[in-house]
């Protein structure tokens, strides 16, 4: 991680983000009481679910006293978004929307959201400050390599920074030669894009640009897909930049969920807009503050389309204590993985993020690898497939023994379990533009 030095803190409603926690609570309740009565009033499904824990009246939802009582209410699955495609979860009519986003579903329906036009004013402000939280503001020149279109990223960053009055470029994903001619041409200070395609630019950028020195390039923004510190070290090394994680869903509007600010501890949760809650992922029960879970958020300022504890099946932890930053929200530790990407194997949890803080720590291999799962005599197996760099690979075969022995005994000391790892020549594995596929399941189905 690249050492901040003469660090300046920014805000965008200082207001909100510094907020004592009492009158953030209160706030918090108040928000909480009137998004349960617009969905209890405007939402056949959320009415049902309301009368299913007990409120049978409007009038029932203010004997909730303060935020603590929402683990009484019931969740909201994501099979639940998807049973309702494609307006059934919205709490407005279809003449209030302005406008329509969605994300791959989990039965080959799309999860579909809406958004009023104070929603997309909300998510904007949300978003620029994310933008300021990282030490940007009106000076500087994004670089916006999300995808446009119903993915939330592009829109999401896009309106961010016109919202903080910092000229943005749409560039969209891909179109890698393009990306570094605007880079260099543009003088572009800030990069917004996942971070498996940073990291591929950060492969590429020596291809274009002859003299790096004269990037202005200082910052970076990503997210859409768990990453770990190294993953990080690994970006800001390549690129000479900070890097930083931001967190969202497109069910809860897009990015802009939680964010890094200039000390990078954890991720502030806009608690004024979204009521976070661990729970264990198995039973349901909320975890106490530090416990590892299931992330379950609550919104609490939208109006198209608010979604009471929604089961997000990030794995993370949450913490209170104050930062250096001065902001009052929870933090949230970066995410470890998700529970439908978690492995199990021999009874042991294991998350793609721990397989990568190893691999990514060595320096004589490619930032890339991938998990494959497999079946031998009717046990089931893992074998992490890595790159050397050329010149290591290059030293041949009892070389790759011993890199591979090495990495598989690092693997078993992290997770207990003893992997096959296979070396493979550089530039093998797959390079993403958006999302990266980290596992591949060849299992034998019974």
């Amino acid at each position: 991680m690249k050492n901040n030095t003469n660090i300046k803190v920014n805000y965008f409603e200082k207001k909100y983000e510094t907020m004592d926690y009492p009158e953030l609570k209160t706030l918090q309740t108040a928000r909480l009481k009137e998004t349960l009565k617009t969905v209890f009033i405007k939402n056949d499904f959320y009415k049902n679910k309301l009368n299913e824990a007990g409120i049978k009246h409007i009038s029932d939802i203010d004997n909730i006293k303060n935020i603590d009582d929402i683990k009484n209410l019931p969740f909201t699955a994501k099979i639940d978004l998807v049973n309702n495609y494609p307006f059934g979860i919205f709490s407005r009519p279809l003449k209030d929307l302005i406008r329509i986003h969605a994300s791959s579903g989990t039965t080959g329906k799309p999860i579909i959201a809406g958004y009023t036009k104070r929603d997309i004013r909300v998510w904007s402000r949300l978003m620029a400050r994310v933008l300021c939280a990282a030490g940007l503001g009106k000076n500087d020149i994004g670089q916006n390599a999300y995808g446009y279109g119903l993915f939330t990223g592009g829109l999401g960053f896009h309106y961010g920074a016109e919202a903080l009055g910092m000229m943005i470029i749409p560039m969209s994903a891909g179109f890698t030669e393009r990306q570094f001619t605007m880079m260099e041409d543009m003088g572009t200070t800030a990069l917004f894009c996942t971070p498996s395609y940073a990291l591929f630019l950060g492969e590429e950028i020596n291809k274009f640009i002859k003299d790096t020195s004269k990037i202005k390039l200082k910052k970076g923004i990503f997210g859409a897909e768990p990453w770990s510190n190294e993953f990080r070290q690994n970006i800001e090394n390549s690129l000479n930049i900070d890097a930083y994680d931001i967190y969202g869903l497109s069910e809860l509007l897009g990015p802009g969920v939680a964010f890094e600010c200039v000390y990078k501890n954890g991720l502030h949760i806009n608690e004024d807009n979204f009521l976070p809650e661990i729970i264990n992922p198995k039973t349901g029960k909320v975890l106490k503050e530090g416990e590892p879970g299931e992330l379950v958020l609550t919104s609490l300022n939208r109006e198209a389309m608010p979604l009471i504890r929604f089961r997000t099946k990030d794995i993370t932890s949450l913490y209170k204590d104050k930062c250096k930053c001065g902001r009052s929200f929870v933090r949230m530790h970066k995410i470890k993985g998700r529970t439908d990407d978690m492995i199990i194997l021999k009874g042991v949890n294991i998350f793609p993020s721990q397989i990568e803080s190893i691999i990514f720590g060595y320096d004589y291999l490619e930032p890339a690898y991938l998990i494959e799962l497999y079946t031998d005599n009717l046990l089931d197996k893992m074998n992490v497939i890595i790159e050397p760099k050329q010149e290591v690979f290059n030293m041949g075969e009892s070389k790759m023994d011993e890199i591979t022995k090495d990495v598989s005994h690092k693997i078993y000391e992290l997770i207990g379990i003893r992997s096959k790892v296979t070396a493979v020549p550089p530039k093998t594995l797959e390079r993403s533009q958006g999302k990266s596929k980290r596992i591949r399941d060849l299992r034998k189905k019974i």
